[in-house]
């Protein structure tokens, strides 16, 4: 009878696991682990609003699954709290998706998981090359540094530039951004006079500009975090005379972000980037993007950040509807590899050899348009692959 008894309850235990599997096979839970809080927080409200704009439009049902998003906060550049977020997503939440990480750091410390747990990991905004490398999991929406720096140097080079002097931010987005704008530079004939890493959240940036100065340089390459740095740099360079000095001013496009522009002011005037997305980029599906956005967040401005997180859900989703609804990182890898579509930033692919993405760079000047600072396209390098993975 005892045995009868507890046969009776292994199987009702059995049962109510196979429910709560079912349960969960329904829904998609995608783990969003993010900055929404701390000097990154902007990051998490971006990549939130792309999300939620792609939801609105798309609907939060794709192959059969209705679609559940669980955000975990980073807090910023903090690897041992990403990792322990994302963690605590794969064992408590049982996601099947790992997505967002807006910083390399974090991206690098949640890598070994999604290969250990079989999940795929969308990576929204990190940009060091080599992170999707880490695990034959990963796929990544956003750029690279590489990938956006060397078209700036080429462009520097071709309009009469001769002579540089670089100053990056010490971790590994700058490195990259050092050394592919130094590698395409030089080989084309250019000189480095001279390179300075700043650390990552420096908030005084006039002892490096000084030296920048000193060096008399025909221009200086700037590569710091989107955000608080990029408006003490544009705005020390202006303070420090660098520009009557006559000495311009490049920059991967992240500097001059959307999302800090204003706080620029007029000292961002006149910066040249390079970069896959600007919210002025001139094309059908931008103009419907922003508009939506403008919408849907009026007190916000379009930027990058938030067409990856748009851009992540419609690989997603389109990576879904190929495997009929399975999230199997097998399934999901094969399905992303080679995809296509049009984004908001122009046409995009997926590297199948690298999962890394293939876009457009478009070369970007600030200008006030109509009483508002952009980044107004007047170059473009078409289907720019990670230049930190080629032979």
């Amino acid at each position: 009878m005892k045995f009868s008894k507890t046969l009776g309850a292994v199987a009702l235990a059995f049962g109510l696991t196979t429910a709560f599997g079912a349960a969960r096979a329904a829904d998609l839970k995608i783990g969003v682990v993010m900055p929404m809080s701390g000097p990154f927080a902007a990051h998490g409200k971006q990549i939130k609003h792309g999300i939620d704009l792609f939801l609105a439009e798309h609907g939060d049902t794709v192959a059969g699954r209705k679609v559940q998003i669980i955000i975990k906060d980073d807090t910023g550049i903090a690897p041992a709290v990403a990792k322990r977020q994302a963690q605590e997503l794969l064992i408590k939440d049982k996601v099947d998706i790992l997505a967002g990480f807006t910083l390399t750091p974090n991206a690098f410390s949640v890598a070994p998981l999604a290969t250990e747990g079989k999940v795929p990991m969308v990576v929204l905004n990190a940009a060091t090359s080599s992170i999707t490398e880490k695990s034959p999991n990963i796929v990544r929406v956003s750029m690279t540094l590489p990938q956006d720096t060397a078209p700036l140097a080429q462009w520097a080079y071709q309009n009469g530039i001769r002579s540089v002097y670089t100053l990056v931010s010490d971790y590994g987005p700058g490195h990259d951004a050092e050394q592919q704008f130094q590698k395409t530079f030089t080989s084309l004939g250019g000189k480095i006079v001279g390179e300075v890493r700043t650390p990552v959240n420096t908030p005084d940036y006039a002892p490096f500009l000084q030296r920048v100065k000193d060096a008399k340089p025909d221009a200086v390459f700037f590569f710091v975090p989107n955000g608080e740095q990029g408006v003490a740099l544009a705005k020390g360079y202006k303070e420090r005379g660098l520009d009557q000095a006559g000495i311009k001013e490049l920059a991967t496009g992240d500097v001059t972000d959307e999302d800090v522009l204003d706080a620029m002011g007029d000292a961002a005037i006149g910066m040249i980037t390079s970069f896959h997305y600007s919210a002025a980029h001139d094309s059908p599906e931008n103009k419907a993007f922003v508009a939506a956005y403008h919408k849907a967040f009026p007190n916000d401005r379009p930027n990058f950040v938030a067409v990856a997180g748009y851009d992540g859900m419609s690989l997603i989703y389109q990576a879904l509807e190929k495997t009929k609804g399975d999230a199997s990182a097998d399934a999901f890898m094969a399905a992303v590899k080679g995809m296509k579509w049009t984004s908001p930033r122009g046409p995009v692919e997926i590297d199948p050899e690298t999962r890394d993405i293939v876009q457009n760079v478009y070369i970007r000047k600030v200008e006030k348009v109509d009483g508002v600072l952009q980044n107004v396209e007047f170059d473009k390098i078409e289907a720019v692959k990670d230049p930190g993975k080629q032979k």
